[in-house]
């Protein structure tokens, strides 16, 4: 039994950070899940009959508690608030299962939804749970949980750009590293969308510019005079949230950035440089 249940793990953790957008809060919903089901006496856990759904439920409530607090503790957050990148590889149990439902630009769409929202979406679209144990979860009727997922699939549909392969996604942004590392204004403005926005997310930790950068001539200026800062730059391609990102260095400072890419341009740049949210990458 304890050995089936610590395989849920892997599947409570991707669980977590679709829910949530970070990977710590994941980690530490998913222990505080086996702690209460540990705190259970031997005889409450043998009249559970399927442990792994005990286990979803739990989790489940604890997000869509901490999603409830999520927004006042964002508004006090130092200037834009990013969802934490992840990975690709690092430990099996703890791995994020990198798809579309993890891209950059689905979690931040993500999180213009109610947290009953979110949480019926997910469950429901994501992970296929029927919408009975998705209403245990939210605390509302199965129904009221399946018009709350039409709503946030509504909003999904609403943002949904046209596909560009992942091939030239990767080519497009190799070009813009390239471009980066040059400090070579001309070549960024022709690789973005004429209203390409670029936010930072540095938490207060590190510099990062507070508000969004909008505009393809704003955007490479900003991105040529962080080069034009940095002492030892390097840019390298790496998979982020499933998808083709950058990470760059300027000596013990780190940057992980994620894109989106509409037809032949880049539509959007979110660069995390909050060192507490890039534990993984370091």
């Amino acid at each position: 039994m304890t050995e089936a249940l610590m395989n849920e793990r892997q599947r409570l953790i991707n669980l977590g950070y679709r829910l949530l957008g970070s990977l710590a809060e994941a980690e530490d919903v998913v222990q505080e899940t086996y702690a209460r089901w540990y705190a259970l006496s031997p005889a409450r856990r043998d009249e559970i009959e399927v442990p792994a759904a005990w286990l979803t439920r739990v989790a489940g409530r604890i997000c869509l508690d901490l999603l409830g607090s999520a927004r006042a503790r964002r508004e006090s957050y130092v200037g834009e608030w990013i969802p934490e990148p992840v990975p690709a590889g690092g430990d099996p149990a703890d791995r994020v299962t990198l798809d579309e439902s993890v891209s950059m630009a689905f979690l931040v769409m993500l999180e213009s939804m109610t947290p009953a929202e979110r949480v019926s979406f997910i469950l429901h679209d994501v992970f296929r749970y029927p919408f009975a144990e998705v209403a245990e979860i939210v605390g509302r009727t199965p129904a009221a949980c399946r018009q709350l997922a039409s709503s946030a699939r509504r909003r999904v549909r609403e943002s949904h750009t046209p596909a560009t392969t992942a091939a030239r996604q990767a080519e497009i942004v190799r070009e813009f590293g390239r471009a980066w590392a040059a400090k070579d204004i001309e070549a960024l403005v022709s690789l973005l969308d004429p209203g390409v926005t670029a936010i930072g997310d540095g938490g207060g930790l590190v510099t990062a510019t507070v508000e969004p950068v909008v505009g393809a001539s704003p955007v490479a200026a900003r991105f040529v005079g962080l080069a034009e800062l940095a002492t030892a730059l390097t840019v390298q391609e790496r998979v982020v949230n499933g998808e083709p990102g950058l990470v760059a260095r300027d000596h013990d400072e780190l940057t992980v950035l994620a894109f989106e890419i509409t037809g032949e341009k880049i539509t959007h740049i979110w660069a995390v440089r909050n060192p507490e949210k890039l534990r993984p990458w370091s």
